[in-house]
Parts: structure tokens; sequence; C-alpha cells
């Protein structure tokens, strides 16, 4: 527990003093123990958890399966991408999936590996766009606002920030979408009637 607590470096921010996890996480004012300044300390519980270093076993018998990328270290799992053997420290776990290193880097490339995205169009802040900026020239609202539904019918269920996902922009660029739609059929229905007179 020593060891945890020195590597997180969690001190009184008046006098530098290093502080017990007894002091984390209460959610009340505490004296520090030299100072004496009212500290209030929130810490993610991972910090009190020593880390776990993995330590990949040498293989001892002669013929016995050995890393592809190690091979004075024994083999306890293969790649699920390549089919190479690895050894503990090259065995990456992705969903109950076993790859290595080079399976993980090229299914990133090749984006078959959804939960490593490290990208993300967001459709929302584009719809609301799209509905939006066309209005202020009453001409491109024509091609905007039908092409603003089309995305709005297309992309309202399609993940969106990692921050978290609002309906709203969905629903505010529907509704300009729909109202701009009516519009322009308003405006060409009383120049048609008015071109007859």
């Amino acid at each position: 527990m020593t060891t945890a607590i020195e590597s997180s470096l969690v001190k009184c921010s008046k006098c530098q003093t290093l502080l017990l996890p007894n002091f984390f996480n209460t959610g009340e004012l505490n004296p520090c123990p030299s100072c004496r300044a009212l500290l209030s300390i929130e810490v993610f519980p991972a910090i009190l958890i020593a880390p776990v270093a993995v330590f990949p076993e040498s293989v001892l018998v002669e013929g016995e399966s050995s890393c592809f990328y190690h091979p004075a270290k024994k083999a306890t799992i293969v790649c699920e991408g390549c089919g190479r053997f690895l050894c503990a420290l090259c065995d990456l776990e992705l969903n109950g999936r076993h790859v290595c290193p080079v399976c993980l880097e090229s299914g990133q490339k090749k984006a078959k590996f959804k939960d490593l995205e490290n990208t993300r169009m967001l459709w929302d802040r584009l719809v609301v766009a799209v509905a939006v900026f066309p209005m202020l020239l009453f001409w491109t609202s024509f091609i905007g606002a039908p092409v603003a539904l089309y995305l709005v019918l297309r992309y309202r269920k399609a993940p969106c920030s990692i921050t978290g996902k609002s309906n709203l922009s969905f629903v505010v660029a529907g509704v300009l979408a729909v109202l701009q739609i009516a519009a322009w059929v308003l405006f060409i229905s009383y120049l048609v009637t008015h071109k007859h007179r």
C-alpha cells in the first residue's frame, strides 16, 4: 500500500506533506497532519491500487512454444488475427479477443476494431449546420432543407460525441428543414396561383 501511495504523490497543497488514503474521498475538509491546512481531496479509487506488472515466463523446456516477438519467452496464447504465438507481454485483449500488437495496429488502421476509433463524425452538429446556414441566403435553402431532412432521417441513430448524445440537435434541424420546405411549397404555390390570374 505504501508503494501505491508514494507513486501517487498526493501531497498537501500548502506544505507538500505526503497524505495517507484516509484523507481521500471523505467529502469533508480534513486538517493536514503537518500544517493543519483544511483539505478536501477527491481521487480515483485506482490510485490506491498498486500497479500489477506482467512478467512473461521464460522458455524452460526445449521445444516448448515460444513467443513470436520474444523467442526466449514462453507462449501463453495464440493471436486471433494472425495465429502467431504470444507471451503474456504481447497478448493484447480487446473485448475478449486476443491479438498481437501488429494485428492491433493494422486493425486500427483498417477500422476493424470499433472500440479503438479515434475519430467520429458529429452528425448532430453537421445536420444543424446544414439546416441553419442555407437560411442565411433564401435561395440556398431550396437545396439545404431537403439535404438537412435527409441527414436527420439517415443519421439520427448514428453515434455522436463520446461525451454523450443529444437528440435535441436532430429535432431542431428536422423542424427547421420541414419549415423551410413548407415555406418553399407555399412560395411556389403562391407564384403558380398568381401567374395564372
